[in-house]
């Protein structure tokens, strides 16, 4: 304004325009990665000017509390009212965003239903250990880069240990943790800091994790000259080639155009230590190095299982009408649940192939969720052969860095079909079409570690949120899923029949006339007798379910009556064949095998019960020519047991199968013509509402093994209670009376699929302490139930099922109603855990 101007009291320059205000600063939802974080709670952090450019799903360096920790970028926020926003530190170099933004947007909706903190949904997205280990690397820049030319100029001479510095980093980027720093760490980073102002090094943060990083190797090559040397010019240097070296150019110049290379390790094996870097170093071979993934699959042929039938081949009028319905929901990108159900054999499996084929057709990746993984493998074999689709497998069971390069893989958008447990819903889509959960029914899908998602729901919130069909499979569904369909929520495709083979006969044993009759072992005279008429030779095979992994289920005294019971979870220790240990299946606790009883010190130990060691055990003692094989979590955790004992089945190289659920699930083959459940009662007296119904499923996805093929099938239960509802209703084959029951039950105590669960669980060294604890919780809660509507009910505080678990005494508290989730007002913290939508109350 010029002088002399008239004035406008109260008014400045800026009010009328005059002067430009300056751009608001940009603010970002930040997860922070650091203990002590609340369950759903993320913070906001102002983007420096340096950091314009930075992109939701980037991790961050940021100023938290007193201290730094790392955050996960998870979208743009409004500036506080309050208070001035923090500015965010670094940005940590991770080869771009770590998760696209539908993973970012899964995240959000893990953090908000499971209420687990933000940051610790995207850990479990990311590569085990990824966010573990911070590196400071310093890279030299060269006077013509951008950051060189900016520097300040003009500084004096360095000194000498600035001098050796530079030496030190002259062959290029280092860890400043490997720098020498002759005057000290602090002094070292001054002087990086100094030279990083000056423009002559670059220092920058990154994410390392050891094992997980991608494998490079080695490989070799001809040059325009070997090429001439193998044809028989001499070598430019006028030297010989010697017998071991001219034997290495031929094998380079046998590769075809396609083949970059031969790797320098195999190259060592074949021609001596030196011959491929002697020939480097003579301008023949040309040295390079390449990224090479770590493929669990790449020793699987690809190949379909024989006899199966190929995709577009003819399907069944009610496996069409299925298919139909996915591919009208991928053209409408309609996530409604489509559940496909229907007697255990009649083809699902084929449903999912032509779906997959469909949406993989139409440009979209697909993504397939299974309670094991090995089960699944016979589907990989089927997609990976007559599809030729890439195809990425996550389970827990890969190594690091194997599970690290599918990860990169399947965040590149190079994979086309994602199959695996339930940690495969987390897996780094940037889109899905198509979303499968084979088996839905499963427990398996449920996570008991934070972030404690329920894989299959979880599988529909993705569906919802990348516009993607969504199939629910299961011969069995879950109570849940069914009154979900039956409710016209989801939608229901059911099966008419099996695909091929018929419905095996069920015969039912009652065990207590077969003790009465003195029979003390585990099988049956009826079932032994089936057994003895087994005909390997014809191809006849044969599956025995137990679900109770062991020798012994307990170790009793017979003179006091002690049960010999894990010191930590005070439940019966289960003894094991191998290594003759007892161990405790709830916390994985071993003890050595007492030859006295600990309370009374008498030497009359008697075993009580019995698990899939028993069996096997009693099984090859009775019938020799059968070749045994077991599936239980003992084989599964040795590396690839389980598949090579699954393919030996399948091929016919084992006779008998014998295992826990594991061989219930997805087996599909045609020569299995007897099933026996060893024991159906395991689990059905346990004091929980989902009991009955674990148990019909098991049943029924066990008996559906037998008969698959051209011979008949059958199915022996052996029961002491022949009478309950569930055996009965699969005894009959009536799975809607038995679904309608349970609804009916469960509708009386506003259970799932009428409301939604929420377990609480305090756990504290003292009992009394927990005690004390749960109490005041549940007067807390039941309080401001009071205040709600619709009304929540608060169940408890009662003993966990396992007081005592890691020297820490247990309570539970349960929560039920139409948004029980509100009560809480956030996750209430240790030493409370907090399980939304538990599988199990126990």
């Amino acid at each position: 304004m010029a002088d002399g101007a008239p004035r406008v009291p109260g008014i400045g320059s800026d009010d009328l325009g005059l002067v430009e205000r300056p751009p608001a600063a940009r603010h970002v939802e930040v997860a922070v990665d650091a203990a002590g974080v609340a369950g759903g709670r993320t913070w906001t952090y102002r983007v420096p000017e340096e950091l314009a450019d930075i992109a939701p799903g980037e991790a961050v360096l940021v100023e938290w509390g007193r201290r730094r920790a790392v955050g996960i970028v998870m979208g743009e926020a409004p500036p506080p009212d309050d208070v001035s926003a923090r500015p965010l530190g670094a940005r940590i170099r991770a080869d771009g965003p770590l998760l696209p933004p539908l993973a970012l947007a899964l995240a959000r909706e893990i953090a908000a239903h499971y209420l687990a903190p933000p940051a610790l949904a995207v850990r479990a997205m990311l590569p085990p250990g990824l966010l573990e280990k911070l590196e400071l690397i310093a890279r030299p820049l060269e006077p013509s880069t951008p950051a060189a030319r900016g520097g300040r100029g003009g500084e004096s001479a360095p000194d000498r240990a600035t001098e050796d510095l530079l030496a030190a980093l002259a062959a290029g980027p280092r860890t400043v943790r490997d720098l020498p720093a002759p005057d000290g760490r602090a002094a070292l980073l001054r002087r990086l800091r100094a030279l990083e102002a000056d423009g002559r090094v670059g220092l920058e943060w990154t994410l390392t994790a050891a094992g997980a990083g991608p494998r490079h190797e080695r490989i070799a090559r001809l040059t325009d000259a070997g090429r001439a040397v193998v044809a028989g010019a001499r070598a430019p240097d006028a030297r010989s080639v010697g017998p071991r070296q001219r034997a290495l150019l031929v094998d380079l110049a046998g590769l075809t155009p396609d083949v970059p290379g031969i790797a320098a390790s195999l190259l060592r094996r074949r021609h001596g230590p030196s011959a491929a870097a002697t020939l480097a170093r003579r301008g023949l071979v040309v040295l390079a190095t390449r990224e090479v993934a770590r493929d669990p699959l790449a020793a699987r042929h690809r190949a379909g299982r024989p006899g199966a039938r190929p995709m577009g081949s003819d399907l069944t009028p009610s496996q069409a009408d299925a298919v139909n319905l996915v591919v009208g929901a991928l053209a409408a990108r309609d996530p409604t649940p489509l559940v496909v159900d229907g007697p255990t054999g009649s083809g699902r499996t084929a449903v999912y192939a032509e779906s997959i084929a469909a949406c993989v057709a139409g440009g979209r990746p697909a993504l397939v969720l299974v309670p094991e993984i090995a089960l699944a493998l016979p589907l990989v074999d089927r997609l990976r052969s007559e599809l030729g689709v890439e195809v990425a497998i996550l389970h827990s069971g890969l190594a690091e860095g194997e599970r690290a390069d599918a990860w990169r893989r399947i965040r590149a958008g190079a994979i086309e079909v994602v199959v695996g447990t339930r940690l495969a819903v987390l897996a780094p889509l940037p889109d899905v079409g198509l979303v499968i959960v084979d088996e839905e029914h499963d427990a398996a899908f449920k996570s008991d570690r934070t972030p404690r998602i329920q894989a299959r729901d979880l599988a529909i919130t993705l569906g919802r949120l990348a516009g993607a069909a969504v199939v629910l499979g299961s011969a069995t569904p879950s109570v849940e899923t069914y009154g979900q369909a039956r409710a016209g929520r989801y939608c229901r495709s059911t099966l008419v029949d099996r695909a091929s083979g018929a419905a095996p006969e069920v015969e039912l044993i009652d065990l207590r006339a077969e003790l009465a009759a003195g029979n003390r072992g585990l099988l049956s005279r009826r079932l032994a007798g089936l057994l003895e008429g087994l005909d390997p030779g014809a191809g006849e095979r044969a599956i025995l379910f137990i679900n109770r992994r062991g020798a012994a289920s307990a170790v009793l005294c017979r003179d006091c009556g002690s049960v010999q019971a894990c010191r930590e979870c005070t439940r019966p220790l289960v003894y094991h064949q191998a290594g003759m240990t007892l161990r405790c299946h709830h916390c994985g606790a071993a003890a050595p095998m007492a030859t006295r009883c600990p309370a009374c010190g008498s030497p009359r130990i008697r075993f009580l019960g019995g698990g899939t060691e028993r069996l096997e055990s009693e099984v090859r003692a009775r019938f020799p020519a059968l070749r045994v094989g077991r599936l239980d979590r003992d084989v599964v955790e040795r590396r690839g047991a389980a598949e090579r004992l699954i393919d030996a089945f399948i091929e016919g190289r084992v006779d008998v199968l014998i295992g826990t659920s594991l061989v219930t699930k997805g087996l599909d083959v045609p020569e299995v013509t007897l099933v026996g459940i060893v024991s159906a009662d395991i689990g059905l007296t346990l004091p929980d509402e989902r009991a009955a119904e674990r148990t019909y499923q098991l049943l029924v996805q066990a008996i559906g093994r037998a008969g698959r093929g051209g011979r008949p099938g059958r199915a022996v239960i052996q029961t002491y209670q022949p009478d309950h509802p569930a055996i009965q209703s699969v005894v009959a084959g009536d799975a809607d009376a038995f679904y309608a029951a349970e609804l009916a039950l469960r509708k009386q105590f506003g259970a799932p699929p009428f409301g939604r669960t929420v377990k609480l669980t305090v756990g504290a060294e003292d009992r009394e302490a927990a005690r004390r604890e749960a109490h005041v919780m549940a007067e807390r809660l039941r309080a401001r139930a009071g205040a709600q509507s619709p009304p929540v009910m608060v169940a408890g505080p009662a003993p966990a099922y396992v007081p005592r678990r890691g020297g820490r005494w247990r309570f539970n508290l349960v929560l039920r109603g139409v948004d029980p989730v509100a009560i809480l007002e956030g996750d209430p913290g240790p030493p409370w855990s907090v399980d939304v939508d538990p599988e199990s109350l126990l």
